[in-house]
């Protein structure tokens, strides 16, 4: 098969197909084409070795300024120092690299199990394929719902209609056909044989040959201007606010050690890395894996609870998360729809309105909906000699969809909709058989009226049908036609409430999550259910309303409001962007072709793994069971990885950050550095590797019964509280081997570093729990580094590693001393830390 060149500049889509084969490429033509036009994706993403990934960690500026610091240091004779600080360094980089890698490496997997997927022609067969493995010359078949994976020419359609707004602005599904366009049809909207990358099927189906593919599609070429940054969520707000924090601290801090050391004339090299060594000490490096490897394997957790996280830090915003926006149906409901009733105007049982429901879902080509399958699963019923000539597909402005049938005597327009908007079309309706038309005059609205609205008030979903006769000539279907139209009567359908929803949305808000509905259904019908799951309704707002307000006012309604009924996808993103204006951090459920928008919008976006692509693609999250005790497990798995990244930069923030001001603070006085560099790079990464297991570690069920965002306030407040604690207990430690131990300068340096480790990393099992330490256990892993480093810090001078680092043994009355401060220490912070959180509880 050939696929057409860029020989001219005339546009693909005018060049005639040659060969026609349908049958596809074969396995051995697939690897080829492969390999000359690369991954089916905007931009490929070239794979680094391991070794690359390893060599990037070493542009981190801190590691340069070591690793140049440990040549100066080689230069300047002091080789023992270029050797430990080079070792350091790497050991430290190869901790993280691992660490990080096998987190991503797990996440990435997990990512990849719902990728979207295409159907193809290979070697005769059709084959599932992820969308970037498709090349030129492949045929791509495609229904209703699917992502259209490549810019390509329709081979054969059926009633194929394309939503493809985001290239040409079109607002309404346009028809795709074989039939070559005339010369004139250069621009896209014209292209009525093509079909691109990106935009999707609405209707219908069809058999595509690829053309171009990744970067060479239209939407490759304006990937850039198409793809606008998503606002960053709450997490990577606060994780950006707090690095600016950690940095204007750690410059304030060097800057003042460095003029220090030189007021006093010490040597520059020495100070010169004293200053570097106390830049690493108060900078979190660790952040970024504790961070990768904690959502990863909150990741692990929430898949084998039937969640698959597709961008990480959605796991945290799933934590954060404050308010659900989601449609009731297969969320509240049980989304087995059966249709109950069939009547006509007057409410009278009726087989014409069943019959007509069933011509038009039965010749429908769109995306079935669950009542399109009730109705045709209700009862069969033979189409006869009805054949359809054209279809107008279902679109949400409409909010109908309408098929034109010939039985060989007359020609039909069968319309199916929601009930209002039905009404809204017809000036005619039945009574009492075909025959007897009457017009719907105003009295003749109102009861038809309260005919609908009786049925949505006993919980039913209604659908208006309605029909007209067209001449026998009428070729095409068009939205004009859909005027003057006959009422046939109501089809009205019922979707029981879910028997897990009613305990799920207790637990959501006894979790802090508040649910508001957004459907497309009426207020009564969502009334109804509500009451049958005991939901309070607090306020409503239609579709209608949210139209006449601005986003000002519609911020100050979405507070009070939590059923948002007969709304469209586009007053969906109003709503959302309205709770997020408000300070709200929100999710949002959908699995529809019009969600992605709202799904965009959200914080977090959650789809269920049945989905369409379109809605897929665009999710956060995908839910394996349409259930929201998934859904609440999910949030407390979010909360339990922002409660352990927090344990680490409050540890960060608090007492390794009380140990580095007292190190600063030191240098002011003493005749010798506290503290050699060396020896602070050491603690440094001893203090790293004890906190390793924090990902591990449990959380305190207060922790997760409410949302959290990560607050610069709380984090500075905190530290503000414990820092000083730190570093008080520091000053004391200076006293003692100064004037109590008449301590030297390198029993002076031993004595503060085994001090300091031991009280940075024990202080870990003060700070990981809200309450009482003794009643929460940390996780055995946790427990065994942490006294395992501690262990390390008290033999170390007493080793021949030891003395290269300059450490000296303290005498025996030291470790007596250093325990009572150690336990007086912890209390402490232990009695601060109560009162800090009393405090904070009153301010909140």
């Amino acid at each position: 098969m050939t696929v057409p060149t860029d020989s001219t500049r005339r546009p693909w889509w005018l060049d005639p197909l040659t060969g026609g084969e349908s049958s596809g490429l074969s396995n051995a033509e697939v690897k080829v084409r492969l390999a000359r036009h690369g991954p089916n994706v905007f931009h490929a993403r070239r794979e680094r070795s391991l070794l690359i990934q390893y060599l990037s960690r070493f542009k981190n500026p801190l590691v340069i300024i070591l690793l140049v610091a440990s040549i100066v240091s080689a230069l300047s004779g002091e080789v023992i120092n270029f050797i430990i600080i080079s070792v350091i360094v790497l050991l430290s980089v190869t901790l993280d690299f691992v660490q990080e890698y096998r987190a991503n490496a797990a996440a990435e997997k997990l990512r990849l199990s719902v990728a979207v997927r295409a159907s193809v022609m290979r070697a005769g067969q059709p084959q599932e394929i992820p969308v970037s493995k498709i090349v030129p010359g492949d045929v791509v078949l495609l229904t209703a719902g699917d992502l259209i994976p490549a810019d390509g020419c329709v081979l054969e359609a059926h009633d194929f209609f394309v939503k493809q707004a985001l290239l040409t602005g079109e607002s309404y599904p346009v028809e795709k056909h074989s039939a070559m366009p005339p010369d004139s049809a250069t621009d896209l909207q014209d292209a009525t044989n093509a079909v691109f990358m990106g935009t999707s099927v609405i209707s219908g189906s069809a058999r595509v040959l690829a053309v171009k593919t990744g970067a060479d599609t239209a939407m490759g070429e304006i990937a850039d201007t198409l793809t606008r940054p998503s606002k960053p969520t709450s997490f990577e707000t606060g994780s950006r606010r707090f690095g600016l924090l950690i940095m204007r601290l750690t410059i304030l801090m060097v800057m003042f050690v460095l003029l220090a050391n030189a007021f006093f004339h010490k040597p520059w090299l020495d100070s010169f890395l004293f200053a570097v060594a106390l830049a690493v000490g108060l900078t979190p490096e660790l952040l970024p894996m504790v961070v990768s490897v904690t959502l990863s394997r909150g990741a692990m957790r929430m898949a084998k609870q039937q969640m698959i996280v597709k961008r990480l830090a959605a796991i945290q915003d799933l934590g954060s998360m404050d308010v659900l926006c989601t449609d009731k149906t297969g969320t509240l409901t049980e989304a087995r729809i059966r249709m109950e009733r069939h009547v006509d105007a007057d409410g009278r049982p009726s087989e014409r309105v069943l019959e007509l429901a069933y011509l038009n879902s039965f010749f429908e080509t769109g995306l079935k909906s669950p009542l399109d399958c009730a109705i045709l699963e209700h009862q069969h019923i033979e189409v006869g000699s009805w054949n359809k000539i054209d279809e107008i597909p279902f679109d949400f402005e409409r909010r109908c969809v309408s098929v034109l049938l010939d039985n060989g005597q007359s020609r039909w327009l069968v319309v199916k909709g929601a009930a209002e908007e039905i009404v809204g079309l017809c000036t005619n309706y039945e009574a009492e058989g075909t025959e007897l038309r009457r017009p719907i005059d105003g009295t003749a609205l109102g009861d038809i009226r309260t005919q609908y609205h009786a049925l949505e008030a006993e919980g039913f979903r209604v659908l208006g049908i309605a029909w007209r006769e067209v001449p026998r000539d009428h070729p095409h279907a068009q939205v004009s036609d859909e005027t003057e139209l006959v009422l046939a009567g109501f089809a009205s359908f019922l979707d029981p409430p879910k028997e897990s929803a009613a305990p799920a949305l207790a637990a959501l808000k006894q979790a802090g999550v508040a649910i508001k509905i957004v459907t497309g259904d009426s207020d009564l019908v969502t009334r109804h259910v509500c009451a049958q799951l005991n939901i309070p309704v607090t306020g409503v707002l239609t579709g209608k309303e949210i139209a006449q307000l601005d986003d000002y006012a519609l911020q100050a309604r979405v507070e009070t409001s939590n059923l948002f009924c007969r709304v469209n996808p586009a007053q969906k993103e109003r709503v959302i962007l309205a709770l997020k204006a408000r300070g709200h951090v929100v999710g949002y459920l959908g699995d529809g072709i019009n969600d992605a928008p709202s799904l965009h919008s959200a914080d977090v976006g959650l789809s269920v793994d049945s989905a369409v692509d379109v809605a897929k693609e665009a999710a956060d999250v995908i839910l394996l069971e349409r259930d929201l005790h998934v859904l609440h497990a999910g949030v407390l798995e979010g909360r339990r990885t922002f409660g352990n990244i927090m344990k680490y930069i409050q540890m960060g923030t608090s007492s390794n950050f009380g140990n580095m001001f007292s190190m600063a603070g030191a240098s002011l006085f003493l005749p010798f550095l506290p503290m050699l560099p060396t020896q602070i790079l050491l603690n440094n990464i001893l203090y790293d590797l004890s906190e390793i297991a924090i990902p591990l570690d449990k959380v305190d069920a207060q922790e997760t019964d409410r949302p959290r965002v990560l607050d610069l306030d709380f984090i500075r407040n905190f530290m503000l509280a414990i820092g000083p604690i730190s570093s008080m207990f520091d000053f004391l430690t200076f006293y003692i081997m100064l004037h109590v131990l008449e301590a030297n300068e390198h029993l002076f340096q031993t004595g503060w570093f085994v001090e300091s480790l031991c009280t940075q990393v024990l202080v870990i099992f003060i700070i990981r729990t809200h309450g009482n330490p003794l009643k929460s256990r940390p996780h055995p892993l946790l427990t065994t580094s942490s006294l395992a480093i501690v262990a390390l810090a008290m033999l170390l001078p007493y080793t021949a590693i030891g003395t290269h680092f300059g450490f000296v043994p303290p005498p025996a009355g030291f470790y007596l001393i250093l325990g009572g401060m150690v336990l007086i220490y912890l209390l402490v912070v232990e009695l601060a830390k109560q009162r800090f959180y009393r405090w904070s509880a009153r301010r909140s």
